[in-house]
């Protein structure tokens, strides 16, 4: 891996943390443990807040990692099925504390959703109902808006570097919020950034070949297997296995996989079920995969939900694991270069359009857009950490919901 991501004050004892076992690779493990658990836990939003908050912490706060080494990652992250901001907090584990901070920052981002919606699919089968978090995330989006605004900004400067990378950028923007799919985008947004090159390099006469690179809520009730068979866990952890290993593509591809598998094909559950698990996963931190927690625990309990957590998350440790050795190779040569910035900027595009659909959504008054703006403010003058907007906001959305 390239030395230059890993400077003596940021990173320790570097060779310490390549080498591994050592006291210091140690160290950077657990560094990454907890402040992934942390990220787990606060991470409200969504695949773009959470990018948003892993670059506050890993580059503006800490110097982990570069930002073009961050925006790198965010767009190799795309070549992958499964949860990109999932795959994203891998790599970044991966590249401070190699293995251990592999498997240290995935299972720490993941576990937090993984116990909160584990509790609400308790909540949900018990009395029919989950908690109210409708308040809270009143005022927590609309920070969230801000945080992930602050990001983008900082991000544009290091992946817009030419006039015609611009130009491809609000060009990808443009056709993901005409409803262009966003693999769609992403491809070509790679693919014309290679070609541009390759087009310059024929004008010097120094032209290489293209290569391919890429050849309302329930009723009270129990799980449906309440005393599940070996057979039928073994089905729903395949099932949520072949999910995470095919899944490209935002929620709703993930809700298209989720109905034809378990409402249409087993129908386990039912629709309503399905859209209350979806709701789930979108209002609590962490990775909206862990729809897949909820859906477990309906089937099979408390071993249905672990189970189904651990099988849709288990193919994004392994592709990032042999992402790893690509995503230094493509900066190896001109056109590799040029196919990743290409790619990173239509990831940044679309970042932008998903945080313009939900800024629709979430600043609706005058209430929250003061939130958004305060934060913005803070974000800029200030180094506080994201946690403490997260709260904000929330303590706002609480007194807002509890005086309205």
């Amino acid at each position: 891996m390239a030395d230059e991501h890993f400077t003596g004050d940021q990173a320790g004892d570097p060779a310490g943390d390549r080498a591994g076992g050592t006291g210091t690779s140690w160290r950077a493990s657990w560094e990454v443990a907890l402040l992934f658990l942390k990220l787990g836990a606060i991470a409200f939003g969504g695949p773009a807040a959470h990018t948003a908050m892993m670059r506050d912490e890993l580059v503006r706060r800490r110097g982990w990692v570069s930002d073009e080494r961050f925006v790198d990652l965010m767009g190799a992250t795309n070549l992958i099925p499964g949860p990109n901001s999932t795959e994203l907090a891998i790599h970044l584990g991966y590249d401070r504390a190699r293995w251990r901070g592999l498997l240290a920052a995935g299972v720490c981002f993941i576990l937090p959703a993984a116990l909160i919606v584990t509790a609400l699919a308790w909540a949900y089968l018990t009395y029919g109902t989950t908690p109210a978090v409708a308040g809270i995330l009143y005022g927590i989006v609309p920070a969230v808006i801000a945080i992930i605004a602050h990001a983008l900004v900082s991000l544009l400067r290091t992946v817009i570097k030419n006039m015609w990378l611009a130009v491809l950028a609000l060009a990808s923007l443009a056709a993901y919020l005409l409803g262009i799919n966003e693999l769609l985008v992403l491809a070509a947004g790679a693919l014309l950034a290679a070609a541009a090159l390759l087009v310059r390099q024929h004008r010097q006469d120094t032209a290489h070949g293209l290569v391919a690179l890429l050849g309302g809520l329930g009723t009270p009730a129990l799980p449906v297997f309440p005393d599940p068979t070996g057979g039928q866990l073994a089905q729903l952890f395949l099932t949520m296995l072949k999910i995470g290993s095919v899944l490209y593509g935002s929620g709703y591809v993930l809700l298209a996989f989720l109905r034809g598998d378990f409402v249409h094909r087993l129908g386990w559950i039912t629709n309503q079920q399905l859209i209350d698990a979806v709701s789930i996963g979108q209002v609590t931190p962490g990775p909206v995969f862990t729809t897949a927690t909820f859906i477990g625990y309906l089937v099979a309990g408390p071993l249905g939900a672990f189970l189904a957590t651990v099988a849709i998350f288990l193919p994004s440790f392994v592709f990032v694991g042999l992402l790893t050795k690509l995503t230094d190779k493509l900066r190896s040569s001109a056109w590799t270069s040029a196919l990743l910035d290409g790619l990173n900027v239509a990831a940044l595009a679309l970042m932008a359009g998903v945080s313009f659909q939900l800024g629709q959504t979430a600043v609706i008054d005058p209430l929250t857009a003061a939130i958004a703006l305060v934060t913005l403010a803070l974000l800029w003058k200030t180094k506080l950490n994201n946690a403490w907007y997260i709260a904000g906001g929330a303590a706002i959305g609480l007194a807002h919901t509890l005086l309205a």
